[in-house]
């Protein structure tokens, strides 16, 4: 097995558009609203960046992870990938927002995160 060099991205930030406010179950952490804006979810695959990421845009797909279940909603849109050599954790602490869902994707996180979804900006419809 190839060693894997330490300038390797393992780290991932997706950016993402909710079109409308919308309400989510998030598995076992309960229903939640989320406006319309954008949001950064940070997140890290140490083996498989790119099936990882491809599987992001799989609306049909099984939920697993706490993402899964915002990105299978219709009004959700990934559109930019952001790919990070330093630790998730350290990618997430540095990236503005606040903090909708507690404990959003830091579920084995060891950095106490309060989470890894962060909403940044309203959308203003007309």
């Amino acid at each position: 097995m190839a060693e894997q060099r330490s300038d390797t991205p393992q780290t991932y930030q997706l950016h993402i558009v909710i079109h409308q406010d919308i309400t989510v179950r998030i598995g076992r952490l309960g229903e939640f609203l989320f406006p319309a804006g954008l949001y950064i979810y940070t997140g890290s695959a140490k083996r498989g960046m790119n099936h990882r990421l491809a599987r992001h845009y799989d609306k049909g797909k099984k939920c697993h992870w706490h993402i899964d279940y915002l990105l299978a909603n219709p009004q959700s849109e990934i559109i930019r990938i952001e790919k990070c050599v330093a630790a998730e954790c350290a990618v997430n602490a540095n990236t503005d927002g606040i903090i909708i869902v507690p404990g959003f994707g830091a579920s084995d996180c060891r950095s106490r995160c309060i989470g890894h979804l962060k909403y940044r900006t309203y959308l203003h419809h007309s």
